[in-house]
């Protein structure tokens, strides 16, 4: 059995809890774990330093401060578009997630925050980013 170093290759099923308890996010829900490569960035350098020394079948509890999970909200991906930007498939309604196009082809998930007017408020900061995450892991398979 393989234990989990800085250059692993790891797939790992995870749940993350809200500080109040609440599920945020499950890998278990459509039975896909993630599979990450250690140091390529994916991860942060504080969620990477919990995997290390673990090996398949291993179970662990840890919770992440905001900056060491999804980082805090940045204002600068806060974004203002015109209302008529948006289409009767991709309404813009408070609370939804849309995918804007990118230059580079891919595409980037906004929350809609807010609508008044023309004027509709876009928020690109990761969901969870500036919350206090709990996550409960389980890893499947070291390489």
């Amino acid at each position: 059995m393989s234990m989990i170093s800085p250059s692993s290759t790891v797939v790992f099923h995870f749940d993350i809890k809200l500080t109040d308890g609440s599920a945020a996010e499950s890998t278990r829900v459509h039975n896909k774990p993630a599979k990450t490569q250690l140091g390529d960035g994916s991860l942060s350098p504080a969620f990477e330093a919990q995997l290390l020394g673990l090996q398949a079948g291993d179970k662990k509890t840890f919770t992440l401060a905001p900056e060491d999970a999804y980082g805090t909200p940045n204002p600068d991906n806060i974004y203002y578009v015109d209302r008529s930007k948006f289409s009767a498939d991709a309404p813009a309604k408070v609370g939804s997630i849309i995918g804007f196009a990118m230059p580079d082809g891919s595409e980037l998930p906004g929350l809609v925050r807010e609508v008044v007017g023309d004027s509709v408020t876009i928020d690109f900061n990761h969901p969870l980013a500036g919350q206090t995450l709990t996550f409960n892991i389980e890893i499947v398979q070291v390489s």
